[in-house]
């Protein structure tokens, strides 16, 4: 599924009116119709449905075959007469949206009461005729400011007023209308994105429409992917209203939402993770952790579990000598080497490379610490191991500090990155709260400075390629925020890794898998908030 800017979301309008010649009106005919069918769907969840639908179903001697005459089941409703909808209405197109949405909620028997943000000459355009359409047909209508509306004698709402260019805070009027809606109570049906959300980043103005379902028109838009967007929106449905989605193809700098689909057409990941009949542990490839202190010995101990139940063949850890007696036989299947004779030091970076050299893929940091010349050490590995890299926890810390990065030798193997929010907040030198409130604009910047591929950990996880390429991901719960769930996601991409996936390809799918692992888990488990990391693994 396509992700889009504002600036996207505008040029392809454009391209599809001016290049393909789909009148403009007819988008927003579409658009209209297909918000008043999403409302039309949330009436009917809450209104008991009649055993006669001979309307919407079919009349004639067989329902369904030759001589049955169909209605439009798309905007038929049992026991319209009992619904009433405000539809608050904007002067730009998403204005022109709801009005169209109006006439087709009026015309499936439900009643509909227009409130314009603004005297409604001042729409312009396509707006402009759909504000006459509806005054021909008599729809009635309010303004704000001049009328009284009364919120709270409604049963829904359409929220039509700011579309996606509008951007800063909602003022006037449309701040006004906004906290009406909010404190009504009433179900609220956002057209393309609630009122007062930026389109780009998911950062909620104040106000902002709190919906329950978002109608998102064409392409899905960024801003509903992040949080606190997606929480305000709701439930978001995504409806064409008729602009090729190939158009979006062609447009650089691409974001998909990570789905299966996804997975499978444009990354080209086998998602049934098939196994070769006569296939040894070799074919799927040998893993290299280094990872674990006295302190943090649990962290690499979940990251090498996790990169075996990922599908790689071998897995070896790589472990500060005093810790291999306590961990032996933790996990049998795990091979063991001891990397520093006692605490890590910048001198064991020499064992790491040499373990590495016969390994497929090398995991670095989970519970590493941090140590004197660490920056050092971690420079070695970069810029000497030849194997696909893997770089977490005290490893992206060591990164942050090493501020001469941008002139290290480019590595020729695949890199990925996996800082929560914090280390993002290092590695860029941006707070958190500024990582948070663009979080795939500083994944992306990132990676387009730096060649790597970045996984921006946290609700709704960003995967961003060196190619600019942006994929986010919405599988999981809020159980997954536990410790060494961080870990296990690093074993899983390196075991990707191992077995021959590209950094993106294994940055991606082992994303969607951890997150599938959770709801798995929560679902055996009863509750999220009862996950921890283990079960993940185990959910594998």
């Amino acid at each position: 599924m396509h992700i889009v800017t504002s600036a996207q979301m505008r040029e392809l309008d454009r391209r599809a009116i001016e290049e393909i010649g789909i009148p403009s009106m007819a988008l927003m005919e579409n658009a209209g119709k297909a918000i008043a069918e999403e409302v039309i769907r949330l009436c009917r969840e809450r209104q008991p449905a009649r055993a006669d639908r001979n309307e919407a179903e079919g009349i004639g001697r067989q329902a369904g075959g030759r001589g049955c005459i169909r209605g439009d089941a798309g905007l038929a409703l049992d026991q319209p007469e009992r619904e009433h909808w405000l539809i608050l209405a904007g002067k730009g197109n998403n204005g022109g949206d709801g009005l169209v949405a109006a006439r087709h909620l009026r015309e499936a028997g439900i009643r509909v009461t227009v409130v314009y943000a603004l005297p409604p000459e001042q729409l312009q355009g396509d707006a402009a005729l759909q504000r006459d359409a509806a005054a021909a047909l008599g729809i009635p209508l309010l303004v704000h400011g001049r009328d009284a509306v009364d919120y709270g004698g409604c049963t829904g709402i359409v929220d039509a007023l700011l579309g996606t260019g509008a951007h800063g805070q909602p003022r006037g009027a449309y701040a006004d209308m906004i906290a009406a809606a909010n404190a009504s109570g009433k179900t609220i049906v956002s057209a393309d994105i609630p009122s007062g959300l930026d389109a780009d980043t998911g950062e909620a103005g104040r106000p902002c429409i709190a919906a329950r379902l978002t109608v998102c028109l064409a392409f899905l838009k960024r801003g509903l992917t992040q949080y606190p967007g997606a929480e305000a929106a709701g439930e978001v449905v995504v409806r064409s209203i008729g602009i090729p989605s190939e158009l979006c193809g062609q447009q650089e700098g691409g974001a998909y939402l990570l789905t299966e689909a996804v997975l499978r057409g444009r990354l080209r990941v086998d998602t049934a993770r098939r196994r070769s009949p006569d296939g040894h542990k070799g074919t799927y490839g040998h893993v290299l952790v280094a990872a674990g202190s006295p302190r943090m010995s649990g962290a690499g101990l979940l990251c090498s579990r996790a990169a075996l139940r990922a599908g790689s063949g071998l897995v070896t850890w790589a472990l500060p000598a005093p810790l291999l007696p306590h961990m032996a036989g933790a996990a049998p299947e795990i091979m063991l080497a001891p990397a520093a004779d006692g605490d890590w030091d910048e001198a064991s970076a020499e064992t790491v490379l040499q373990l590495a050299a016969s390994r497929s893929v090398l995991a670095i940091g989970p519970g590493l610490g941090r140590f004197e010349g660490d920056g050092r050490w971690l420079r070695r590995i970069w810029e000497q191991s030849e194997r696909p890299l893997v770089v977490d926890a005290d490893a992206l810390n060591m990164l942050a500090d090493c501020k001469d990065l941008p002139v290290w030798q480019g590595r020729k193997a695949d890199t990925v990155l996996t800082p929560h929010p914090g280390e993002m907040a290092r590695l860029t030198g941006l707070s958190v709260k500024e990582v948070q409130r663009d979080r795939i604009g500083a994944a992306s910047l990132y990676t387009a400075t730096h060649r790597v591929t970045l996984v921006l950990k946290g609700a709704r996880t960003v995967i961003a390629g060196p190619d600019g390429t942006v994929y986010v991901n919405a599988t999981g719960n809020a159980g997954m925020a536990t410790a060494g769930s961080g870990d296990v996601l690093t074993g899983i991409i390196a075991g990707l890794l191992a077995q021959g996936l590209d950094g993106v390809q294994a940055a991606a799918y082992g994303v969607y898998l951890h997150g599938l692992a959770g709801e798995a888990a929560a679902e055996r488990r009863g509750h999220p908030s009862s996950l921890i990391a283990g079960d993940l693994i185990e959910a594998l």
